[in-house]
C-alpha cells in the first residue's frame, strides 16, 4: 500500500469539501420561510403535487422535507393526511412554552458553571448585535439572531440531553415566536431581558441566570397573545 502523501492530512485538517445540502432540506428551509413570514397561513393545506411542482422537487425530497416540517411542528397532518400549516391553540403554544422555560432556566444555570469565556462572549455579541440593530433589520434576520442567542445559551450548558429535548420543543414555537419577535414593543421588552441574562452569565450567577431566563419564556406568552389577538384584528 502506498504511503500518502505529507499534504493530505494538512488538507484534510484545512477543511475536507462540505457535502451539498439535500434537496429535501432546501425545500423545508424555503417552505419554513413562507410559513415563518405568513405567506403560508395557519391551517391552508398545502397539497404535495402543487408545492413539487413550485419548488421544482420530485414527490420524494418534498415527502422528507414535510417530514422535518412535521418534527419541527410547522406541518400537520387532519385525519385524509394530507398536509397543512399547523395552527395551533394559545393554550397548546403556552403549554409547550412552560417546557422550554424550564429547560432554558436549567440551561441558564448548568450554562454559569460550564461554559467557557468565549461561549460566554459569543452570547454576548449575540445580544449586542440584537440591541445595535436598526429598526428596520429583517425581522426574519433578527429572529435568527435571537435563536442563536439561545442556542448558544443552551450548548454551553454541556449537557447534551437538555441539548436535544430544548431543540425538539424550540423548533415547534419557531413561527409563534417569531410572531411575536416581529412586534417592536415585544423586541424592546426581549433586548432588556437579553441584557439581564448576559449579566447573570458573565457573573456566573447560575440561580439569577435561571430566574432571567424562565421569566423571558413567562413574558413570552403574553407577548405571542397580543401579536395573535392583533394578527385576528387586522384579518378582519
Amino acid at each position: 500500500m502506498s504511503k500518502e502523501p505529507g499534504w493530505t492530512e494538512d488538507l484534510r485538517e484545512f477543511g475536507a469539501i462540505k457535502p451539498r445540502r439535500s434537496l429535501a432540506h432546501e425545500a423545508a428551509d424555503t417552505l419554513r420561510e413562507f410559513i415563518l413570514l405568513g405567506k403560508l397561513a395557519p391551517g391552508v393545506a398545502v397539497p404535495e403535487r402543487n408545492l413539487s411542482e413550485a419548488l421544482g422537487v420530485s414527490r420524494t425530497p418534498l415527502k422528507e422535507a414535510l417530514r422535518l416540517l412535521e418534527i419541527e411542528g410547522l406541518i400537520d397532518y387532519g385525519p385524509t393526511r394530507r398536509p397543512r400549516v399547523a395552527d395551533p391553540s394559545l393554550d397548546d403554544i403556552s403549554q409547550n412554552l412552560a417546557v422550554l422555560g424550564a429547560l432554558e432556566a436549567l440551561a441558564g444555570d448548568l450554562a454559569c458553571q460550564n461554559a467557557t469565556d468565549d461561549e460566554i462572549a459569543e452570547a454576548a455579541r449575540l445580544e449586542r448585535r440584537m440591541r445595535e440593530a436598526p429598526s428596520d433589520t429583517d425581522p426574519l434576520e433578527f429572529f435568527r439572531w435571537d435563536m442563536a442567542f439561545h442556542q448558544t445559551i443552551v450548548q454551553a450548558a454541556g449537557n447534551a440531553p437538555l441539548s436535544e429535548t430544548h431543540k425538539a420543543y424550540s423548533s415547534r414555537l419557531w413561527r409563534a415566536r417569531f410572531i411575536s419577535s416581529k412586534m417592536r414593543t415585544a423586541r424592546d421588552a426581549t433586548l432588556g431581558q437579553h441584557e439581564d441574562i448576559i449579566a447573570a452569565l458573565k457573573a456566573r450567577d447560575g440561580a439569577a441566570c435561571a430566574a432571567h431566563m424562565r421569566r423571558h419564556l413567562e413574558v413570552a406568552v403574553k407577548n405571542i397573545a397580543a401579536a395573535q389577538a392583533k394578527l385576528e384584528e387586522q384579518g378582519t
